[in-house]
């Protein structure tokens, strides 16, 4: 057995089957609903899989030119609104959920979109699964449009 000192501690056993772990990154975005902490009186952040979750539901509700400088970002689900509710609809509503995704999120892999057509209500549901891929963990985001005309 071979040891090795380090500071006042020391390590022992066999060092040339010692491995490394990688520690995996955390994530945090600031939550939008500006919920306050009931103890520290600070607003709340997001961790790891709800920051996630929270960016990817942010990009899905951005339209077109809403940030300054960034004018290609965001999925514009909401000017499909005010198309015919039909099959090409929901054909463009998935292609812009999912370019959007695919070049702004990174972090993620999109493993499958579903679309609610609730003509009705003159809404869509919209459910995207998604695999995080640091974490290795699958998750989804469910939004509703809704047409208020």
């Amino acid at each position: 057995m071979a040891g090795l000192y380090t500071g006042s501690k020391r390590i022992t056993g066999k060092l040339e089957q010692a491995s490394v772990v990688a520690k995996k990154k955390s994530w945090s975005d600031l939550d939008l609903s500006l919920k306050i902490h009931p103890i520290r009186k600070d607003i709340v952040s997001l961790k790891d899989d709800a920051a996630i979750k929270n960016a990817v539901k942010n990009l899905l509700v951005s339209n077109f030119y809403e940030r300054p400088f960034q004018d290609d970002l965001g999925a514009n689900l909401r000017g499909l609104l005010f198309e015919p509710a039909g099959l090409f609809t929901e054909i463009m509503l998935r292609d812009n959920i999912k370019n959007v995704l695919d070049n702004h999120e990174p972090r993620i892999r999109v493993t499958s979109i579903n679309i609610i057509d609730n003509t009705q209500a003159n809404s869509y549901g919209i459910i995207v699964n998604f695999k995080i891929k640091e974490f290795d963990q699958a998750t989804s985001v469910n939004i509703e449009l809704r047409r208020l005309r």
